[in-house]
């Protein structure tokens, strides 16, 4: 495991039982209301693992695909190592701030279940969220025409291109997601971070580091390159995964070759949740 500061947390969010480009640095602020393909193709995740139900974030990316939509989130928002399962029940809302629900019927654009989940084994061997898992903390979601309407998901509220190689340290990068814990317990906005790469010096320097105090809920969400102030342009590039207590940054893989081999898988032709080798 890490050393260094604090415990590092994965920066998904437990549901409890009832009882770029142009943009002003921020470590988080609210996105403006309906601003943006952002803000529609930027959606919260609902999921169960054997623990639990969670929530967390993602986004809708670009495919050549004209019967299926990929969806980007992180790898353990999508599979749980203690148990070697994938998710259950695994469905995304797009443009979640809008109706702040989780009432598919009210929606504004529907809900969007998973048909099938993908990770890469780099994640989903090791047997809890190590230093390692870090390195490969994304997956995909294969979602069919299933929302409020009978049209794809990306034809719906868009999509971001998606690209797998790493950045050099200060290209200016846009996290966005639902965090839901500490400061932003309660909150249903559209959070998004803007500044700087640079890298984890408790990882080696193999994970992205970017100033940011989103909380639970917001893994999974988008890490945009080139974006800018319309929320329109940007270019996938990782996504939020993971903190450490006391300190004011968010960490994201590094998309490569192996991001690469897992996002071929699931918009090929397989079926069946998939753990790529």
């Amino acid at each position: 495991m890490f050393g260094g500061p604090g415990r590092l947390e994965p920066a998904a969010k437990p549901i409890k039982p009832p009882q770029g480009g142009g943009l002003a640095t921020t470590t988080g602020s609210a996105w403006p209301d309906g601003k943006g393909k952002v803000y529609r193709a930027t959606g919260r995740v609902l999921f169960t693992l054997p623990a639990g139900n969670y929530i967390c974030s993602a986004s809708v990316a670009t495919d050549q695909r004209s019967d299926i939509s990929v969806v980007l989130t992180a790898g353990h928002c999508a599979f749980d190592q203690g148990t070697h399962t994938f998710a259950t029940n695994w469905m995304f809302i797009p443009e979640f701030d809008t109706r702040d629900t989780y009432d598919c019927t009210v929606a504004v654009y529907g809900c969007w279940t998973a048909d099938r989940l993908v990770v890469h084994a780099g994640f989903a061997n090791q047997t809890g969220f190590t230093q390692t898992a870090t390195l490969y903390d994304w997956a995909f979601a294969v979602v069919d025409t299933n929302g409020a309407t009978s049209a794809q998901l990306d034809a719906t509220v868009g999509s971001f291109p998606i690209d797998f190689r790493s950045y050099a340290t200060g290209t200016p990068v846009a996290a966005f997601g639902y965090p839901a814990g500490g400061k932003y317990s309660g909150n249903n906005d559209l959070i998004y971070c803007n500044g700087g790469l640079g890298t984890d010096p408790w990882n080696l320097g193999r994970t992205y580091k970017l100033s940011c105090d989103m909380t639970g809920g917001s893994s999974g969400g988008p890490w945009l390159t080139g974006f800018d102030a319309s929320g329109n342009s940007g270019t996938l590039a990782s996504v939020n995964s993971y903190t450490y207590s006391g300190i004011v940054a968010m960490h994201g893989p590094k998309f490569n070759s192996a991001t690469a081999a897992t996002w071929t898988e699931a918009v090929g032709n397989g079926t069946g949740d998939t753990i790529v080798p």
